[in-house]
């Protein structure tokens, strides 16, 4: 995968938002990935040195197909190619001093990408999405707990900038999110899907 540029959508399940007692957003909130640092099911996610905190984070990866500009949220869905688990690996500790995430998102290896699936028969709306470290579960939600739906998503993020095909979205992590250590394995499942599993280096 070599999408021109990665958008993620931050705070976008209720749950979540209620765990960290935060507002629900009234439009969402974007932030960049940098496209170098996708890795495949199975590389090494690697913990970076002066970092103390690495997170896991479950989400729904939506896969563009053709350009889009402007699109309603009626028309978004047409200009999705297939979906795939995406882990949002974040230096959480970087997070929380900074007001601007891109540090704490963007090292090497923190875009774990699984396999794509096309879109047919998948309705984004209603999946069941977990994570797992070292095969104990840690987070257990339904897409259906997004503030935002794909489609919305979409429509929003394309009335800011141009998608290109290839071009990938995070739809953003449910309630559960927490630390990895160096050593572990982490499991992202979204049903239907193929698993996507790396370790921490």
């Amino acid at each position: 995968m070599n999408p021109s540029k990665i958008i993620c959508v931050g705070l976008n399940y209720k749950r979540h938002a209620a765990e960290l007692s935060l507002s629900v957003p009234e439009e969402p909130v974007i932030f960049l990935k940098p496209p170098s640092s996708i890795i495949g099911s199975g590389d090494l996610i690697h913990y970076p040195d002066k970092v103390t905190r690495v997170d896991y984070e479950a989400e729904l990866g939506v896969v563009i197909h053709k350009t889009c500009r402007n699109v309603d949220k009626d028309s978004a869905l047409r200009y999705i190619y297939g979906y795939c688990c995406v882990n949002d690996v974040t230096a959480r500790d970087i997070q929380t001093k900074e007001v601007q995430w891109t540090r704490a998102k963007s090292y090497d290896t923190f875009c774990p990408v699984g396999s794509i699936v096309k879109k047919e028969n998948v309705d984004p709306s209603n999946l069941k999405i977990c994570s797992y470290v070292n095969d104990g579960i840690k987070q257990n939600s339904n897409t259906s707990d997004m503030i935002f739906t794909v489609a919305e998503c979409i429509s929003f993020i394309s009335s800011i900038m141009t998608l290109l095909p290839g071009d990938l979205i995070l739809t953003g992590t449910p309630e559960g999110i927490g630390p990895l250590n160096r050593g572990d394995q982490v499991r992202i499942e979204i049903e239907g899907f193929p698993v996507l599993i790396n370790s921490v280096s």
